[in-house]
């Protein structure tokens, strides 16, 4: 197991230098200066626009500006930006915002996605599995962003004037309860596919030798699709829920702005506009790093599943 997981966080390397290499290229072709932009409207000194660029090797080839991130990145330091700041500070805060959100996000798909597909299954052929198919077809169908103002509106807006204040509309000003709604806003689209992958995999495990064994024998109907069908049906929706986790993190730019959350979706967004190229590398890079653990810790999730499974 030991040798499985070195195997698996050295493979990351790679992977983590391709994503940066792909970003940093894409970011350093972008139109404009950020010098410039540091200036705004005014006009910058030449001799200090230059001083600038010196310092942040703006000037330098592309290969040598990234061989410059890469050495600060091996050293732990994301960098800084052309105003001074420190990358990592600036992410410190921001990250906790996006993770919460994602966590909250997650719950709530893991929750509803396996409830609606378990409760599909079990009905299925009937009246109420076409309604949970036909409700997760509308929900895929709908934008995030349309979903997020028509939430802010109904469950924002009018339950408040109807003296029922549940969900803040925006911001975080009422703690945790400010992640309530732009969570769900989040999983919404998860839920409906998490739903449909659910009711698939278990109903296609219920018709298993194994499980017409089991109800033969005679053993209640809820033991044979709790502890036998639903914990081999887990193994695709972990799978799905482990990547999920690192898109609800990289997915929550339109979420955190609609709600005005300072998470790193609404700092990436920003950043990409001023050219700050340590910034959007930066959160690229923490995004590459939960895609990998998330996806190793699905691995390991396997072999508690079913026992079959073994690393070597």
């Amino acid at each position: 197991m030991g040798r499985y997981i070195i195997r698996r966080l050295v493979q990351a390397i790679p992977v983590l230098l391709g994503a940066t290499l792909l970003v940093y290229a894409v970011v350093f072709a972008l139109p404009g200066d950020p010098v410039e932009v540091l200036a705004g409207d005014k006009r910058m000194d030449p001799h200090i626009a230059a001083v600038l660029r010196e310092r942040y090797h703006l000037d330098d080839p592309f290969l040598l500006q990234y061989w410059h991130y890469l050495t600060g990145l091996f050293h732990g330091d994301l960098g800084v930006t052309v105003s001074g700041g420190s990358v990592s500070d600036i992410l410190a805060g921001r990250f906790q915002v996006t993770a919460n959100l994602a966590m909250t996000a997650l719950v709530m798909e893991a929750l509803a996605g396996v409830g609606l597909g378990l409760y599909a299954a079990l009905r299925h052929g009937r009246a109420q599995d076409s309604l949970v198919l036909a409700a997760t077809l509308i929900l895929i169908s709908i934008p995030p962003l349309v979903t997020g103002f028509v939430l802010q509106l109904l469950l924002g807006v009018r339950l408040k004037q109807a003296g029922l204040d549940l969900f803040p509309v925006a911001g975080l000003a009422e703690g945790w309860r400010g992640y309530l709604l732009p969570g769900l806003v989040l999983a919404g689209t998860s839920i409906a596919y998490l739903t449909r992958l659910t009711r698939t995999s278990l109903v296609e495990t219920l018709r298993a030798d194994y499980i017409r064994t089991a109800t033969a024998k005679g053993l209640p109907r809820r033991r044979v699709v709790g502890r036998h069908a639903l914990r081999n049906a887990l193994i695709p929706l972990i799978t799905y829920l482990g990547a999920d986790f690192g898109t609800l993190m990289g997915g929550a730019v339109i979420t955190e702005t609609v709600f005005n959350l300072p998470g790193i979706g609404q700092q990436l967004f920003t950043s990409v506009s001023l050219r700050e190229q340590p910034v959007v590398v930066g959160v690229v890079t923490l995004l590459v790093l939960i895609y990998v653990l998330a996806n190793l810790v699905v691995d390991l999730l396997y072999a508690v599943l079913d026992p079959r499974i073994r690393y070597e």
